[in-house]
């Protein structure tokens, strides 16, 4: 997570097209906006489509860039609403805005737990792990994924990630839980199998 206060961002040299603060935003955000892209998409090269409209946008628009949110979530927004529409796009006929109502006693259950406290940490942090992780968060819906990716991943806090999406806290903690447990149990078939070998 990035510290935007030790940055000290001049938003109105930003809006006069001060070039050398423009390129110092993009030189903080480059690698967190990239990864939230590439963690949404799967795809390298539409990660840095949407890394490069993310920049591109933020350019064209900072003289609407009123301040009453920090410049980072201003950014994980746009790049988030990017990700999302080429989601959309590549899938037409999955919509967004069809899940089912925001109600934790709505939530499914997992069929299947495991519990992992037997296994060495080594084994949750080998590239199989790794890959098996970033899998299992593709699985997700759009709308957990998103969640997961700000709040676990990048370590945003659960406002900032409201304000990113639009959400309101419940949404976002509801959405949360939603999809650590769906990790969990997409997660359990593969630990379990670790747990036989050790």
């Amino acid at each position: 997570m990035i510290d935007e206060d030790a940055h000290n961002f001049s938003i109105s040299a930003l809006r006069n097209g001060d070039r050398v603060e423009f390129a110092r935003m993009v030189e903080t955000y480059y690698t967190p906006i990239y990864r939230l892209a590439l963690k949404m998409l799967a795809h390298e090269q539409d990660a840095e489509d949407v890394l490069q409209t993310t920049f591109l946008k933020a350019f064209q628009n900072i003289q609407g860039f009123e301040g009453r949110s920090s410049l980072s979530t201003w950014l994980y927004r746009i790049a988030a609403n990017e990700a999302l529409m080429l989601l959309r796009r590549k899938r037409p006929e999955q919509s967004l805005d069809e899940e089912p109502a925001e109600s934790e006693d709505n939530l499914p259950l997992p069929a299947q737990f495991t519990d992992w406290c037997c296994l060495p940490e080594k084994e949750f942090v080998t590239t199989e792990a790794k890959a098996q992780l970033d899998r299992a968060i593709q699985k997700l819906p759009e709308k957990l994924r998103v969640v997961f990716i700000l709040r676990d991943i990048e370590g945003l806090a659960i406002k900032q990630t409201g304000e990113i999406l639009n959400l309101t806290e419940t949404a976002v903690k509801t959405r949360l839980l939603r999809a650590r447990l769906a990790l969990r149990e997409s997660l359990s078939a593969y630990f379990s199998e670790r747990l036989l070998l050790e």
